[in-house]
């Protein structure tokens, strides 16, 4: 994403904060100037009630993000969040690529039948239902009433969802391959395994890094509905701002704008990762 595309996104994203409060006064000042008959009275009510309008939002930012240090509910919970998305990326990792190497195998050689139909019934069932239900059955009606601590089941939860799309994505790059490199492997002396290890998963990875890396967005943003398992992370701090100072807009705006930055800089990160696979290609 270019620099101009960046800036115009966060302006977005200001704009909108800010004619949150803008325009009430931009209606005052219509209703002054229906009342008064001049378009003088219209601009200078306007320029008044912005005035008023910005002093009003920089004394809620005080209040609701500044004040008593509530900042930190955000900060703390932004913490948790990455640990949760980093922590179930490592799962949902091992996951797909397990799950991917069963199918292929079974789709090239006909082995594992058994195991292929649990990874398409453990497919079909992660992959068909949205996460924040498998969230809630994993809390509740498994490891919450086992005593494990609510991160760890979220981490659980997001790892196995995440899981069963990397494997497809890995999946799918191990059947680009061509027939030729497992021959080309078994003629090196490799067994079956040290052909996958040593030829076809190096090869796969390149072909589908970009699409796990926007898997990792993807998982970073469905985090935001751990809160509801009483996991304290962002939204969970949000929420709790918003619970004693009443005020809806700062909080969720900030929460926003922060995942806004976060998946920006990861897009950013997948753009130069492309362009580097790009021109190691020639």
């Amino acid at each position: 994403m270019s620099k101009k595309a960046f800036a115009a996104i966060m302006a977005l994203v200001i704009a909108v904060s800010v004619a949150s409060f803008a325009f009430p006064a931009f209606a005052s000042a219509a209703e002054t100037a229906q009342e008064a008959g001049g378009i003088g009275a219209f601009f200078v009510e306007l320029k008044d009630g912005i005035v008023e309008a910005f002093v009003e939002l920089k004394d809620d930012v005080y209040n609701v993000l500044i004040k008593n240090d509530n900042y930190k509910h955000i900060t703390d919970g932004l913490l948790v969040t990455i640990e949760i998305t980093l922590a179930a990326l490592l799962i949902g990792l091992a996951i797909g690529f397990l799950v991917a190497i069963i199918r292929s195998t079974h789709d090239k050689t006909g082995k594992f039948k058994f195991l292929n139909s649990i990874c398409k019934l453990y497919l079909t069932v992660f992959r068909g239902t949205p996460v924040i239900v498998q969230l809630l059955i994993i809390y509740y009606l498994w490891l919450g009433k086992a005593g494990v601590h609510e991160n760890i089941a979220a981490i659980i939860a997001f790892g196995v969802n995440s899981g069963a799309y990397v494997a497809e994505i890995v999946r799918s790059g191990i059947m680009s391959i061509d027939n030729g490199q497992f021959e080309a492997g078994r003629s090196l002396g490799f067994n079956y395994v040290q052909t996958m290890v040593y030829i076809i998963l190096p090869q796969a990875l390149k072909n589908v890094l970009p699409t796990l890396a926007n898997e990792f967005i993807v998982l970073l943003k469905e985090t935001s509905v751990a809160s509801f398992i009483a996991v304290k992370d962002m939204m969970k701090g949000a929420n709790a701002l918003v619970g004693f100072t009443y005020n809806m807009n700062i909080p969720y705006i900030t929460v926003a704008v922060i995942y806004l930055v976060m998946v920006l800089v990861l897009q950013k990160g997948v753009s130069m990762l492309e362009r580097r696979l790009r021109n190691s290609d020639h």
